[in-house]
């Protein structure tokens, strides 16, 4: 039940800000007499050094449609998981999806159940100089035991944006993730970020996170009693004809309470389409990420791709 209560007492000041900021939108003008409907599909896979694949399809039906950030419908997901090579197990995923947008605060959340427990994610943030975002997100953990025994995660925090000038800024996050059992892990992240050639697009980052495991090694999730990272990245993201391409990628460095430091490395592309003809919409991702083991460097990568067509 502890989540339960940590869930509450997250959502409901978060419920607050929404019904806050409802009359903002109103003001803003007839939104729905402008919004449309929308079909989307989107494919999601993964895998690892451990042979763990991953793969979830979805199917997105709103019947409340603007763009990207502004829609309600549902979601129905098909999910598999191949948890170090062994046979598939699936899982059927249902959720509403609901995005919108005022002129002080946006907000989306996605919130279903794999017909065993609530699931799913919500955020919120404002648009000041000072961005500030608040979220909540609940899966399940993707290992042996987490698919075959029911072992959940519930990650909330906070993110807060720092800008210095126009050319630098900084980013911190701090957040609590909760695990079926004893294990809360305390996540604490700080991103500073240095624009290079703002014509290009071309930033210089240096990334740096910690987390802290009050049950380390409870099941057989990755769990070290801590962990840090620091990660300096490249990162260029243009635009041409509305289309917007992102390229990352960067080499740092990481240890954790049971390995000695070692090569990090991130690599990730993405790539989003304009509306096309008024009516499509595409998006597609790559990324690449690695973490020490025991017995090596663990390395993970995962692609998505998602159609979207209004009518």
């Amino acid at each position: 039940m502890g989540y339960q209560v940590k869930m509450l007492r997250f959502l409901m000041p978060l419920g607050c800000l929404i019904l806050v900021s409802q009359p903002v939108l109103a003001e803003d003008g007839a939104a729905d007499a402008q919004s449309e409907h929308a079909v989307g599909m989107d494919f999601f896979a993964s895998t690892d050094s451990d042979k763990t694949d991953i793969y979830r399809a979805g199917l997105n039906a709103d019947f409340r449609y603007k763009d990207q950030s502004d829609y309600i419908g549902v979601r129905l997901e098909k999910a598999w998981y191949k948890p170090l090579g062994q046979a598939a197990v699936d899982k059927d995923r249902v959720f509403l999806r609901y995005a919108e947008k005022g002129s002080d605060w946006a907000w989306n959340a996605q919130i279903g159940t794999d017909g065993d427990t609530i699931i799913g994610s919500a955020s919120i943030h404002d648009n000041s100089k000072f961005r500030k975002e608040f979220f909540i997100e609940r899966d399940v953990v993707e290992t042996p035991r987490g698919v075959r025994e029911g072992i959940y995660y519930t990650f909330f925090g906070a993110a807060l944006d720092l800008p210095v000038d126009d050319r630098n800024s900084f980013t911190v996050v701090a957040g609590a993730q909760e695990f079926t059992g004893k294990n809360v892990r305390l996540h604490a992240r700080a991103n500073y970020v240095h624009v290079l050639k703002e014509n290009w697009g071309l930033s210089a980052q240096l990334r740096a996170r910690y987390f802290h495991s009050t049950e380390p090694r409870e099941y057989d999730y990755y769990s070290p009693r801590w962990y840090t990272q620091i990660l300096p990245v490249l990162q260029m993201r243009r635009y041409t004809g509305g289309w917007r391409y992102m390229l990352a990628g960067g080499i740092g460095a990481q240890r954790d309470a049971v390995s000695d430091w070692r090569a990090s490395y991130y690599a990730a592309a993405e790539i989003t389409s304009p509306e096309i003809g008024h009516k499509w919409f595409m998006k597609a991702n790559v990324q690449y990420s690695n973490v020490p083991q025991n017995t090596g460097a663990y390395d993970y990568g995962q692609a998505t791709i998602a159609l979207t067509r209004k009518f």
